[in-house]
C-alpha cells in the first residue's frame, strides 16, 4: 500500500546515510519512529553517499567531498577517511556563491553555516550524521538516528537483515522507499507480523525556486534556502 493514514505501531526507516541528501529522504524520517543508518554498507563512487547537487545560474552543480577510495574497494561507509579537511569551506562558499539571493538564505544562514565552518569529523560517516541531525532538528523530524548493528545483523540477505531490525527496535512496520520493490522480500515480513508500507514520492508541490526550470532532485538545502521554517509545509502531507 502507499503512504496515507497512520496505522498504529512502531515505524522504522533504514538508510544508508548520504550527503544533504533530498527532501523525499526527510519525508522517510518523518514518518518513523526510528531510523537506522545502514553505514555499514559498502561505500559506492558516484553516489549520494558523499555528494549531492544543487542548483546556480550555471546550472545544478555536485558538491562532493572528496573521500579516500584508492585500494581501498571493499570499505564500509562507516570506514571511509575524507581526503582533504578543506572541502567544507569549499562547500559553504559554493552555497553562497548560489543561493545568497534566495529569499530565505538568511533565515537559515545560522542554522548552516556553523555546519560547514565548524566540520572537524574526518570519517564521511559522521559528516552526513552531523548534517542529518541538525536538519532533521529544524524540520521537526523526531526519530532518532541509530547506527546499524556492528555485527552485520541477521544473516540470509537485505530483507532477513531488515526484518532483523525490525525485530530489534519493536518496529510492527518497515517503511521503504520504492526502489526496494526489486529486492524486498515482503512475504517474509509478512510472516514475522510486520506490515511493509511502500513511500511514494508523488504530489510535491513546486515552491518558488531560482535558477531556470524547477526541479526537485536536488539537496534539501535549495527547499531550505528557498522555505526556510516553512520548509515542510512543501513536504508531502505529515502522517
Amino acid at each position: 500500500m502507499e503512504t496515507g493514514a497512520p496505522a498504529p505501531g512502531r515505524t522504522l526507516v533504514a538508510v544508508q546515510s548520504s550527503y544533504v541528501p533530498w527532501k523525499g529522504t526527510f519525508d522517510l524520517f518523518r514518518r518513523a519512529d526510528v531510523v537506522v543508518l545502514l553505514d555499514d554498507a559498502q561505500f559506492t563512487r558516484r553516489d549520494w553517499r558523499n555528494r549531492n547537487r544543487i542548483k546556480t545560474a550555471a546550472g545544478p552543480r555536485w558538491l562532493t567531498i572528496p573521500v579516500r577510495t584508492k585500494g581501498r574497494f571493499t570499505q564500509s561507509v562507516r570506514e571511509t577517511e575524507i581526503a582533504d579537511p578543506g572541502w567544507a569551506l569549499r562547500h559553504w562558499r559554493t552555497l553562497e556563491r548560489a543561493y545568497g539571493r534566495a529569499p530565505r538564505f538568511r533565515e537559515v544562514r545560522p542554522l548552516l553555516e556553523p555546519l560547514y565552518r565548524e566540520r572537524r569529523e574526518t570519517s564521511l560517516s559522521g559528516v552526513n550524521r552531523v548534517f542529518l541531525e541538525a536538519i532533521g532538528r529544524f524540520l521537526g523530524i523526531r526519530a532518532p538516528l541509530l547506527d546499524a548493528p556492528a555485527d552485520g545483523g541477521a544473516p540470509g540477505g537485505p530483507s532477513a537483515r531488515l526484518l532483523s531490525l525490525c525485530r530489534r527496535e519493536g518496529a510492527t512496520r518497515y517503511l521503504s522507499g520504492p526502489t526496494a520493490r526489486e529486492y524486498l522480500d515482503a512475504s517474509l515480513f509478512a510472516a514475522a507480523g510486520v506490515e511493509v508500507e511502500w513511500m511514494s514520492y508523488d504530489g510535491y508541490a513546486e515552491y518558488p525556486q531560482l535558477h531556470g526550470p524547477f526541479e526537485h532532485r536536488v539537496s534539501i538545502l535549495d527547499l531550505l534556502v528557498h522555505a526556510g521554517a516553512d520548509a515542510p509545509r512543501w513536504l508531502l502531507p505529515a502522517p
